[in-house]
């Protein structure tokens, strides 16, 4: 288990709303590498090991999200080691796709991508916490140059298969109009703990991981509510456990389902 998923409070599920199921499922099955776990007409779950943790909703009829709006930056895709991901970049390679960017984090390496509908994508594999540089309760994270060819030469010669067990969503990284009520929201009423500030964003995490969410103003500065239905992000879960679950559902003020908005209207379910 990934220190990720160990915490008190750490990302379950993330929903997409999409026009083309077909063609946005197809891809985060062969180009991804996500396996299907169900589907019917209208969703389709994707997930590894056995398990959904990727829900793909048709909505011919949504608005489509501009890219300046408050919404999703990308869903981050966790691979349980560094071959992994090295294996999945020779597969990307081999498929052609377009690779956005790709960064040393010092805590993590990571590829960035988008799919058919221009949500945007992070696949990455930590480093070992014991790597991790904290001081007062911040971690230090960069940009630094990815060694590409480093990364190619530890995933070996095996092919990728697809996502492996244990891969995970490791965190969501979200576009917001404005930084100062978004940690009002994150750190204030859902209780995460600021781990990181950059220009122009912050990271948010539950029991020392780097972080579970991110909140940005990139490209989406002044950003006003969200009108739906429109495409990209339709909910982020979140797995607590009771305790914190009780709790954070009281600060949020959350329904029975455990789902309260953010300030530009993503919906956070504490589950």
């Amino acid at each position: 288990m990934s220190i990720a998923t160990e915490a008190p409070l750490h990302v379950g599920k993330v929903t997409l709303v999409v026009h083309d199921l077909d063609g946005v499922s197809d891809f985060y099955q062969q180009a991804m590498g996500l396996h299907r776990i169900s589907g019917d007409a209208d969703t389709v779950l994707l997930g590894a090991g056995g398990m959904g943790f990727f829900e793909l909703r048709r909505d011919a009829a949504a608005r489509r999200s501009s890219h300046r709006e408050a919404g999703l930056f990308h869903t981050a895709f966790l691979l349980p080691t560094r071959s992994d991901l090295g294996r999945w970049m020779r597969h990307a390679a081999g498929e052609g796709l377009k690779i956005d960017g790709a960064a040393d984090h010092v805590v993590s390496e990571a590829i960035y991508l988008a799919d058919p509908e221009g949500n945007g994508i992070e696949i990455y594999a930590d480093r070992a916490p014991a790597h991790w540089t904290w001081t007062d309760g911040m971690v230090v994270m960069r940009n630094d140059r990815l060694d590409l060819q480093a990364l190619a030469r530890d995933g070996g010669d095996a092919p990728w298969r697809g996502f492996p067990d244990g891969a995970v969503i490791g965190h969501v990284h979200l576009q917001v109009g404005d930084l100062g009520p978004a940690e009002a929201f994150y750190a204030g009423s859902l209780g995460l703990d600021i781990t990181c500030r950059y220009p122009g964003a912050t990271f948010y995490s539950s029991g020392g991981y780097h972080h579970h969410i991110a909140t940005n103003i990139w490209n989406s500065r002044g950003a006003s509510v969200r009108s739906v239905p429109a495409t990209g992000i339709a909910e982020v879960e979140l797995i607590a456990t009771p305790e914190t679950r009780d709790i954070v559902r009281a600060k949020l003020g959350a329904g029975a389902n455990g789902v309260a908005r953010d300030p530009w209207g993503t919906a956070i379910a504490v589950r």
